[in-house]
């Protein structure tokens, strides 16, 4: 089936067919008919997968029918968890819509209010932001919602991760009872459902991939390595396989930034992005990173959902994560729209409960393949797949020993010398660790 089955009209196809698509995706294919419908949605999808099109492509074409904006007005919100998700959901709003006499902007912290309040007083017809910003600028009466029409809740589960479940409340309450509600997540937690009830009515739910699982297209496996020699395997694999483009993901900010200088004293180009980074310094680093002029990219979780990379090869988890999903949302950024792509993961002996949850969560045993020089002097204990019991109600439960919900792997403060010409950087990557910064994010 192709997009001009859809309902959408001629210029909106030919920017699709300028895009270099011609089959919309199964996300696209269930999600656009129902929203030109005027029903209430509910996705679940993967990253990867075209949700960002399935409701841009149908709002514009219900957009271009309707009255244009009025100073001050928004006609549909889209909120998001970041910054960089933000951005690259402005950025497909205006790709799809230039050929339409529609306006959109995007607004989110970390930048001049000013210019956004500006924008906003001529009216906006699609209006892409993060929570915080968003709150501000209404509070300044930059933005009101009389006329809007549509409210987008992009990657919900996200959102609440985040802590952002109050101030999606209070905006909620700012906006007109008649409206159409679209709401994607990557699962459908009770918590999500807690919060769709007090936003969808009747609404189509749409799933296009099982819950908590991971695209088949990403290879994955792990390699056992003690902890202080983490920061001196990283940098053979990268230097051994050749690797060009990899997106790296640390626990914290502290260690991003630690990991970044490891890399870059042994001559690899490497940049970090996180949320105590600037907004201006954080679109450097990943534009750099598209170009090819940062070899590297450093992130937290903050960058696990919002980055847009095509044909991303490499992801590594140098901490693994957690939250068990997040591993999920890590290595969503390869593999992406049937590419193929490799995720590995760096765990020491004190990480494997964390392994554990993953692989119970994915309900897979990952792959072991040690590297010679880097065998870990604390064994890495056997996986298993733990049997799930039914629940028995009348018998009291009883407590796991040694399962710590929230347990958070130690880490070692001594350096570790790697054979070879990368000697100089190995001491220094642990030296500069900051005790403050465990629980950074």
């Amino acid at each position: 089936m192709s997009f001009t089955t859809l309902g959408l009209s001629a210029p909106i196809l030919d920017t699709i067919a300028e895009q270099g698509y011609d089959k919309p995706s199964p996300i696209q294919l269930q999600a656009i008919p129902a929203v030109l419908n005027g029903s209430d949605l509910m996705a679940a999808a993967q990253t990867g997968t075209g949700k960002t099109a399935a409701f841009t492509l149908p709002i514009l074409e219900i957009l271009s029918k309707g009255q244009r904006a009025q100073a001050n007005q928004a006609r549909v919100l889209i909120l998001t968890p970041t910054r960089e998700l933000a951005a690259q959901v402005a950025a497909s709003v205006e790709t799809y819509g230039k050929k339409l006499p529609l306006t959109s902007t995007v607004v989110f912290g970390g930048v001049k209010i000013n210019p956004q309040m500006i924008k906003l007083r001529r009216g906006i017809d699609v209006l892409v932001a993060t929570p915080g910003r968003l709150l501000d600028l209404y509070n300044q009466n930059a933005v009101r919602f009389k006329h809007l029409e549509i409210l987008v809740l992009d990657e919900a589960d996200r959102m609440l991760d985040m802590g952002f479940i109050h101030d999606i409340r209070k905006i909620i309450s700012f906006l007109p009872k008649q409206r159409q509600n679209l709401m994607f997540s990557a699962t459908f937690s009770d918590e999500i459902r807690k919060l769709a009830k007090g936003m969808v009515y009747n609404p189509v739910e749409i799933s296009v991939s099982p819950r908590n699982t991971t695209a088949s297209t990403v290879k994955q496996w792990i390699c056992p390595v003690d902890k202080k020699k983490k920061p001196a395997l990283l940098l053979q694999l990268i230097v051994d396989n050749q690797w060009d483009q990899v997106l790296v993901f640390t626990k914290t900010k502290h260690g991003a930034n630690r990991l970044t200088r490891y890399l870059e004293e042994g001559g690899i180009r490497a940049a970090a992005i996180h949320g105590n980074k600037s907004q201006a310094a954080r679109t450097k680093a990943l534009a750099n990173f598209k170009k090819g002029m940062v070899q590297i990219l450093v992130a937290t979780d903050i960058a696990a959902r919002g980055l847009d990379i095509d044909q991303l090869p490499q992801v590594v988890n140098f901490d693994l994560p957690n939250v068990a999903e997040d591993y999920i949302h890590r290595i969503g950024r390869t593999g992406r729209a049937g590419s193929t792509g490799q995720a590995v993961s760096l765990v020491a002996a004190d990480e494997f409960k964390l392994l554990s949850d993953i692989e119970m969560l994915i309900k897979q045993i990952l792959v072991r393949e040690s590297v010679d020089g880097f065998e870990p002097v604390h064994v890495l204990p056997q996986s298993r797949l733990r049997p799930v019991r039914a629940n028995k109600p009348k018998k009291p439960k009883r407590s796991k020993i040694g399962h710590t919900d929230g347990q958070r792997s130690g880490e070692n403060s001594r350096g570790h010398k790697p054979a070879g010409k990368n000697k100089k950087q190995a001491g220094s990557y642990y030296k500069t660790r900051n005790k403050s910064s465990v629980r950074s994010r």
